[in-house]
C-alpha cells in the first residue's frame, strides 16, 4: 500500500533541481518532513521519496514560484485549516461545488448556512469525485459522513482518503499520509487519495480576491 519510491539522486536527475533547492524547500515547509524517507542501501543510508507525490509537488513549486513567494507557497501547501466561512451561493459562484453535490449534502442532513474550510474541503472532494465518475451518489453519501465526522482530526497533518470495497460493499476511511494498511484478501482498495493535493487546489481557488486578483491570507 506504499507509494513507489524514488532515490534522492534519481529525483534530482529527473527534475533538474539542485540539492540546495530541495533542502531550501524542505526548510520552508514546501515539502513535508515525512516525505524524506531514510532507508538502508548497499552504500549505507540513503534518502528516498514517494515518487508521484514528489514529482507533482516539485512541478507545482516550479510553476508557481514566479508568482508567489516561498512563504506564500508554504501557506498553500500547508494542511493547516484557516478561519474561512462561505455560503453555498458563494461556493457555487467560485465553481467549488455544484447544486447536485449540495443537494446530496442536504439529503445526508449535513447542510449548513455557512461552511467552514474543513466542510468546504469535503464539498470540494465530493464534487471532484462525483464529476470524475470515481464514486456513485451512494458512495458520495458515505464520503460526506466520514469527512464531516472525522476530517477535523487531521487539521494539522497530512491525510489520505481511501475507498475500499468488500463483497461489493463500499467503505471510506481517513488515515494519516504514508500509513501502512493491511486488509484481508476480500478487500479491494478502489481509491487512495492524498487530501493535501485537494487542499492545495482549494486554497488557490479560495485565495483569490473578490475582484479576481490579490491574495487573502488564511488565519492560523
Amino acid at each position: 500500500m506504499t507509494d513507489e519510491l524514488i532515490s534522492k539522486k534519481d529525483l534530482l536527475d529527473l527534475t533538474g533541481i539542485s540539492y540546495g533547492q530541495l533542502y531550501r524547500w524542505k526548510r520552508k515547509n514546501l515539502i513535508p518532513e515525512e516525505w524524506f524517507i531514510r532507508k538502508s542501501s548497499y552504500t549505507g543510508q540513503e534518502t528516498f521519496f514517494p515518487k508521484q507525490q514528489m514529482l507533482t509537488r516539485i512541478d507545482k513549486i516550479l510553476n508557481m514560484k514566479d508568482g508567489l513567494s516561498l512563504d506564500e507557497l508554504a501557506d498553500v501547501f500547508s494542511p493547516t485549516l484557516g478561519e474561512v466561512e462561505m455560503s453555498a451561493e458563494q461556493l457555487m459562484d467560485r465553481n467549488i461545488v455544484s447544486f447536485p453535490s449540495l443537494e446530496l449534502v442536504r439529503e445526508a442532513g449535513r447542510e449548513q448556512p455557512m461552511y467552514a474550510l474543513e466542510q468546504i474541503m469535503m464539498l470540494y472532494v465530493l464534487e471532484k469525485l462525483l464529476l470524475s465518475g470515481d464514486i456513485t451518489r451512494q458512495e458520495g453519501s458515505l464520503l460526506i459522513d466520514v469527512m464531516s465526522e472525522h476530517y477535523y482530526r487531521f487539521a494539522n497533518r497530512a491525510s489520505e482518503l481511501l475507498l475500499i470495497r468488500k463483497m461489493g460493499v463500499p467503505t471510506f476511511m481517513l488515515t494519516g499520509s504514508g500509513s501502512e494498511l493491511y486488509f484481508d484478501q476480500g478487500v479491494k482498495v478502489v481509491l487512495r487519495l492524498p487530501l493535501g493535493t485537494y487542499m492545495e487546489e482549494l486554497k488557490l481557488k479560495l485565495d483569490k480576491g473578490e475582484n479576481g486578483h490579490g491574495r487573502t491570507s488564511f488565519e492560523k
